[in-house]
């Protein structure tokens, strides 16, 4: 891919992050998720690609735009597989939250994982702990490697974790073994990219989560020299026949980064919708004009790029159409 299109990208999820945020704490999540689908289709119109929709808004039947199997960007340049989550964290958006991002990430075509929407079990750290841990572990063997490595005691990890009553046993593991736990209420692909960011202080994220989320999750961790492993859950035969008909062949076994997101380059973007752990959310200023906070990486070359953006709105035609 070329390394110019990075830029692009980022203008595709800047224009989805300030058409969402006009809706931010308005209690309307399909509001701000619509606004932000649209403002990401209309952008990737201009982009030099040849794409199409691995991981989308759901089936052409489902969604009426960024469906899985779309064909997007302005029919030059690569072909690419193309994972987009217009709005991750619709319920962060709706009430005022922090962490809300809109989210994308390309590969050459035939390397992304076509995820199934179903939940995956996650097991995602920084550079540190890359390929050293195993999701196939018992949680408490895997944290108590994970000190060793990072030689510090077990009370001195910290652990995020969505704070969902299906990880009650998980999270009295994590109580019980003495590490101290960050709960999360919403924004699954920011809390799998923690661990690899520094100054998030978080060491390793656990539990279950969208496996379309998780594949984004892969493409930013295969930049930031990170890992994610990952297990998808079928929850009854129907879930489990669909994983086998979207082509894997054991729904059940661990995946690596390679199955996610392949052994080529991946671009991926972000743009801070509200607040982050590592990107400020949209900033309305006067004079019309609201601040962007994006970060673009690339995994051939492991750059990883913050972006501050000034956007002057009433030249933004798209979101005063909205």
């Amino acid at each position: 891919m070329e390394r110019e299109l990075a830029l692009e990208f980022v203008r595709v999820t800047e224009l989805a992050a300030l058409s969402a945020a006009r809706w931010m704490g308005r209690g309307d999540k399909h509001e701000a998720d619509g606004a932000a689908t649209s403002a990401m289709r209309a952008m990737f119109d201009t982009v030099a690609i040849r794409g199409t929709v691995v991981i989308g808004e759901g089936e052409m039947d489902e969604a009426p735009m960024l469906y899985i199997g779309e064909q997007v960007g302005n029919g030059q340049g690569p072909e690419v597989d193309v994972a987009v989550d217009p709005l991750e964290g619709t319920e962060l958006v709706a009430k005022g939250l922090n962490n809300a991002l809109a989210v994308l990430a390309i590969a050459n075509k035939g390397n992304l994982l076509h995820a199934p929407d179903m939940y995956m079990e996650k097991l995602a750290v920084g550079p540190l702990l890359a390929g050293k841990l195993s999701l196939a572990d018992p949680l408490e063997t895997t944290l108590n490697r994970a000190a060793e490595i990072l030689g510090k005691p077990l009370s001195n990890l910290t652990i995020m974790i969505l704070d969902r009553e299906r990880h009650r046993e998980q999270i009295q593991t994590l109580r019980r073994v003495g590490v101290r736990i960050k709960l999360l209420s919403d924004g699954d692909v920011a809390g799998a990219m923690a661990p690899a960011m520094a100054e998030s202080g978080i060491d390793m994220y656990v539990g279950s989560g969208g496996a379309p989320e998780g594949v984004l999750a892969a493409a930013a961790l295969c930049c930031l020299g990170g890992e994610l492993q990952g297990r998808l859950l079928p929850a009854d035969e129907e879930e489990y026949n669909r994983c086998i008909q979207m082509g894997l062949d054991d729904p059940r076994k661990i995946l690596t980064m390679e199955d996610m997101v392949g052994t080529d380059d991946v671009i991926f973007a972000a743009t801070g919708i509200t607040p982050g752990e590592f990107l400020n959310g949209v900033r309305y200023l006067p004079d019309l004009r609201a601040e962007t906070h994006s970060i673009v990486m690339r995994a051939k070359t492991k750059t990883i790029r913050f972006i501050q953006s000034i956007h002057y709105l009433p030249n933004k035609a798209h979101i005063n159409e909205i």
